[in-house]
């Protein structure tokens, strides 16, 4: 009898775990559908664009490639590191940015232009949680690895903080995660280069979520693409109900130009240097 209740325990143990994990790391599961109390939400939030190939202060130094520091959403949060480490931290140094408040490293896919500050921000933080991909290759997972911080390995969509979402993996032959952060004003999303689409992840987003989405921030991936693509896109992420469009890094001039002629004053002009602060919009 004492051997049946035993195995019934271990049994019931697994299911929970099980349970536990699915709940709060599945793809779209409930926990994650909708700000049910908007007062729990982020109140202000604030996005401090450190690096990207298009300039906004004369003071800093632009380049290929993309990082945004995240403040307001609880830790201290870098979204991807640019392609050197010596422009990010230089940058950060103009912006009064200390690298040892970042608690947090957010990499979207493992391209140089994105990872390459990796390593020299890492000497400088004090061994923050890293959130990659699983299917990032060795030596990008190595980096964190090396400077004693935690490595955080993500496939689905998952909660990384309060308020603080990953897409999950995205794409076919690259591989890529957006970030999707609950504020009172709505959902905001910063991608990377949005290889996987930015049209599709914005669907991905309203799938996972009731919320309106108030801004998509970051690289669009539409320096190839023609006019007629790009407006296209733009009434696609219209009619999802987007808000506000801040295209940089990969977006290209005429995505620039043309988001800015279909967003009117909802268009938010980014460059190195730049800060965005959501209660002034």
């Amino acid at each position: 009898m004492k051997k049946i209740i035993c195995i019934f325990t271990a049994v019931f143990f697994c299911v929970s775990i099980l349970f536990f994990e699915r709940t709060f790391a599945e793809e779209g599961s409930d926990n994650m559908n909708g700000i049910e109390n908007k007062n729990s939400a982020i109140k202000n939030l604030r996005l401090d664009i450190v690096y990207d190939n298009n300039l906004w202060e004369e003071e800093m130094k632009p380049d290929w490639g993309f990082g945004c520091l995240i403040r307001g959403a609880g830790p201290a949060l870098l979204f991807d590191t640019g392609a050197k480490g010596e422009i990010l931290r230089d940058n950060m140094k103009k912006m009064n940015i200390d690298p040892k408040d970042i608690e947090l490293i957010f990499i979207s896919h493992d391209h140089w232009d994105h990872t390459g500050g990796l390593a020299d921000v890492l000497k400088q933080c004090e061994r923050p949680a890293v959130y990659m991909l699983k299917s990032f290759s060795r030596k990008i997972k190595d980096e964190p690895e090396k400077a004693g911080a935690a490595l955080i390995e993500i496939t689905t969509s998952t909660q990384i903080g309060d308020n603080i979402i990953t897409t999950g993996e995205m794409g076919t032959d690259i591989k890529e995660h957006s970030m999707i952060l609950k504020t009172q004003q709505g959902l905001v999303i910063v991608t990377g280069c949005a290889h996987p689409g930015i049209v599709e992840i914005t669907r991905k987003v309203k799938e996972l979520f009731k919320d309106d989405i108030f801004l998509i921030i970051g690289g669009f991936h539409l320096v190839r693409d023609s006019e007629e693509s790009i407006n296209a896109i733009i009434d696609e992420l219209k009619k999802m109900g987007v808000r506000y469009a801040a295209p940089c890094h990969c977006s290209g001039d005429d995505a620039r130009r043309l988001f800015k002629k279909a967003f009117g004053e909802n268009y938010i002009e980014v460059g190195v240097g730049k800060t965005i602060d959501l209660s002034e919009l």
